[in-house]
């Protein structure tokens, strides 16, 4: 297996990860830490201008520059990074055969893998000298990976579903339909999109050979089990096509309590939010020790959903998370499988539903275009 990809990692991106976006140019990144908490090394290093450098100086293989002047990286390049880094994740980890279970109404088996990331591998990996630089993280922690595959027969009929709709409900809208499948999630607030924000080109169409590109972040919010706190994870959003029947969805956790543009993130949902639910105060991290744990939850995942030329559709999700608070990562790793293995089943519920209503599949604006 090649080197991790310092991008498909639970270690947050940063505003100043992300291409250029009208709303980031009116944020400002927080210098300051709450008092007294512990300043990553990495950040130390950063305001003393002792951290290695975003050069402006680097380029893709075709020549083309990756960062603008401001140490950016352009959308096609990212994006373009980040899926053959999700595309190249899924295809050369080896990962451990766990069980298969049932999902009602799926009639499909679901297959369940897992693999662990030590911290020793994360902290080989050249994060600044990558395709698209990032600065490491102060310290690093593991990271326990667990997927799901699944294949379906491409038909129109109860417990499965043809490609386009496949399609429609996980690559179009994702975030969208994604909390309507799923009845943990209460919302998914979109904080800033770049599909038609004016900063894609038209030279960039088709990028890197991938089509139908758009790339988003939302605040996926999610309600546990009493007495456990509602959750907030930030991610940022990619989708794409590659060729007609194959479909790439990656979620990366993003730090955004900075950004003006979000709710849950900067608290404005204590005021703001339109239901009691809404209003609760998610928890961040520990409560009682936030000087000891990061300020979110973070959630990484990589999905694809690829139509085989025996007619089945090889449908594939792997993730990392950890919740925070006073939830112990063993805990957590014991309900993960069970929990992806459902979704299978709920969202083959929801097509069911999506049929009844005589839902038409229709396309989104893509922001890298073409068909």
């Amino acid at each position: 297996m090649s080197l991790p990809s310092n991008l498909i990692r639970l270690v947050p991106l940063k505003l100043d990860d992300l291409p250029s976006h009208p709303a980031l140019e009116l944020s400002v990144e927080r210098k300051l830490w709450p008092r007294g908490r512990k300043m990553s090394r990495a950040s130390e290093l950063q305001i003393a201008g002792e951290a290695p450098q975003k050069t402006t100086e680097r380029v893709d293989d075709s020549g083309s520059e990756i960062l603008d002047d401001n140490g950016r990286p352009y959308i096609g390049p990212f994006v373009q990074a980040i899926l053959d880094d999700a595309i190249r994740f899924l295809n050369e980890t080896e990962f451990k055969a766990c069980s298969e279970k049932s999902s009602t109404p799926a009639k499909a088996k679901v297959q369940l893998l897992k693999r662990s990331i030590s911290a020793q591998e994360l902290s080989k990996m050249d994060w600044i000298g990558s395709k698209i630089p990032r600065y490491p993280p102060g310290s690093f922690e593991g990271e326990e990976w667990f997927v799901r595959r699944s294949f379906h027969a491409n038909r129109q009929e109860k417990g499965t579903a043809k490609f386009t709709e496949f399609d429609y409900g996980l690559r179009v809208d994702h975030c969208a339909h994604e909390g309507e499948y799923t009845p943990a999630i209460f919302d998914t607030y979109k904080v800033l999109d770049w599909t038609n924000s004016g900063t894609s080109t038209e030279e960039e169409s088709n990028y890197g050979g991938y089509k139908h590109i758009t790339m988003s972040v939302y605040e996926m919010c999610h309600k546990l089990p009493f007495p456990l706190s509602t959750r907030v994870f930030p991610v940022l959003v990619v989708t794409a096509k590659i060729g007609a029947q194959d479909s790439m969805i990656v979620q990366l956790p993003i730090q955004i309590d900075s950004l003006e543009g979000a709710f849950y993130s900067t608290g404005r949902n204590l005021l703001e939010g339109s239901t009691a639910l809404e209003r609760k105060k998610p928890t961040m991290g520990c409560p009682f020790l936030p000087l000891l744990t990061d300020p979110f939850s973070v959630y990484t995942s990589v999905e694809r959903c690829k139509l085989q030329p025996s007619n089945e559709i090889e449908w594939t999700m792997a993730t990392a998370s950890d919740a925070k608070g006073w939830l112990p990562m063993w805990s957590q790793k014991m309900g993960v499988p069970g929990a992806i293995a459902k979704d299978v089943g709920f969202f083959m519920k929801w097509i069911r539903e999506k049929r009844a209503a005589q839902c038409t599949c229709k396309s989104i604006s893509p922001l890298i275009g073409g068909d």
